[in-house]
């Protein structure tokens, strides 16, 4: 019930981030969803149970990829990545500390007429009541509005920005869903982020069974050893992102990631209890390095709306693996009695994204493809590179379709016969010559310039000569 909200409102709620800000938006969310995490303590019934879990999912719609979007916001390409996984980097520790803590607040069982859960629901939603005040107070919008910021960092941060917005102004801006699922490297990404999701959400929901069935343990100590993964993670978030700073090591991270979580939880599928908590944690070390270069690869094919919506609708379509995944492994164990014996189906999924990860490209969109390709029109329009530098005309004035080689040819010879001396006559005349051709296969109407610039060149070198005189 909780996905199902969550992840309808994801597009929605980044799109409405887009137009309020940040600041106000995400402590909109911080606040509803600490509040009905508090109220899950107050559920009488299935029915109660099933309204606040809808609520809850409505609550927290949008804020990982608002925040994803909001980095965008502050951070370059070279950086993007190393920012999104020191911000996972709090969902690590949330886990560190969360799983050891709800284990002692499930011991607080009976405590003022309180049963355990009662207490681990109203305790730990508190922190996002309180921390949504702060975000109100001290988040900036845009690093234009941090006053912490002194002038020679922001115009380094601009700079950045600018860059990357000058290299990204013929991407889609505006959002579409059929822009976005259209776009090849998109549904690349998803279906990488749809194994992701399987495998990270099916290991955090089996691993305290896993862990609770090597033995009589505790449920502090099944906490406890449960961190030991996630610790695992919040390294290789903070270790690995800063070396995807380019394309082709992202891509070459993704794939060689994928095989690593592959291979990690095959050990815990196969291995004894310490030697399979090693895999967990090994295949763990990339799970939030992963999930933020797949993020940081769309801000290279789109921005604006279509980037906030985007980044909704790729954790949105994600987290369908995250919702199919302790599914498909709960039914694993149910036909086997193994709570391992999904692990190999989330193995084989891993090796899936690492093969489709060789064939993410930066410039898959067809989007962007169509509005950068010149079409014929347009090149018959603009004539050739010869055509202009032969003229030095750049094609500011309009003319009608198909006379873009005989308006360039037609000017120089016009020139030639009337002896008129304007700025594009001057500056032909200047040209060295062959510059034009060099390295060029010429047209005939390019060959036809080339040959009226030499006549006139003529005529102007006679009409200057003594005997002409």
């Amino acid at each position: 019930m909780f996905f199902l909200t969550y992840a309808v409102l994801e597009i929605p709620s980044n799109l409405f981030l887009t137009r309020i800000g940040a600041r106000r938006w995400i402590a909109r969310i911080m606040i509803t969803w600490g509040i009905i995490s508090c109220g899950m303590a107050f559920v009488t019934g299935p029915t109660s149970f099933y309204v606040m879990r809808l609520l809850l999912g409505a609550a927290e719609a949008g804020l990982y990829p608002g925040i994803i979007y909001y980095l965008t916001l502050w951070f370059g390409r070279e950086e993007r990545a190393k920012a999104t996984g020191l911000f996972l980097l709090g969902v690590c520790l949330a886990n560190i500390i969360g799983a050891p803590l709800g284990g002692l607040l499930l011991s607080l069982d009976g405590m003022s007429g309180w049963h355990g859960w009662q207490w681990m629901f109203f305790i730990e939603g508190l922190p996002a009541i309180a921390l949504a005040f702060v975000v109100w107070r001290r988040l900036p919008d845009k690093p234009a509005d941090a006053r912490w910021l002194d002038s020679n960092d922001m115009q380094a941060i601009n700079a950045v920005l600018e860059k990357e917005a000058e290299e990204t102004r013929h991407t889609p801006s505006r959002f579409s869903l059929k822009t976005a699922l259209t776009t090849r490297v998109f549904l690349l990404l998803v279906l990488i982020y749809f194994t992701h999701q399987f495998s990270v959400y099916g290991l955090s929901y089996f691993l305290p069974g896993i862990i609770g069935s090597w033995g009589q343990l505790t449920p502090l100590q099944i906490g406890l050893l449960t961190a030991i993964p996630w610790i695992a993670a919040a390294a290789g978030g903070i270790l690995l992102p800063r070396f995807a700073r380019t394309e082709q090591r992202s891509r070459s991270m993704l794939m060689a990631g994928y095989l690593v979580m592959a291979t990690g939880m095959a050990i815990g599928a196969i291995a004894g209890h310490g030697v399979a908590l090693l895999g967990f944690s090994l295949a763990a070390f990339m799970f939030f390095a992963m999930q933020s270069i797949i993020f940081n690869w769309l801000p290279s094919i789109m921005s604006g709306h279509m980037l906030a919506g985007s980044f909704g609708l790729l954790n949105c379509l994600g987290l369908c693996g995250g919702f199919l995944g302790p599914f498909i492994l709960g039914a694993f164990e149910d036909r086997t009695g193994a709570a391992t014996s999904g692990l190999w189906f989330a193995v084989a999924l891993l090796i899936v994204g690492a093969l489709v990860s060789v064939f993410i490209k930066s410039s898959s969109s067809p989007a962007v493809h169509r509005q950068n390709r010149p079409t014929a029109k347009k090149r018959n329009q603009g004539g050739s590179y010869a055509h202009r530098s032969l003229t030095g005309f750049k094609n500011s004035t309009r003319r009608k379709p198909g006379l873009g080689c005989r308006t360039a040819a037609s000017l120089v010879g016009w020139t030639a016969s009337t002896g008129a001396c304007s700025p594009v006559t001057r500056r032909a005349a200047r040209l060295r010559a062959g510059t034009c051709g060099r390295k060029l296969a010429l047209s005939p109407c390019a060959r036809t310039a080339k040959a009226r610039w030499w006549r006139y060149r003529m005529a102007c070198i006679c009409s200057t000569s003594p005997a002409a005189s």
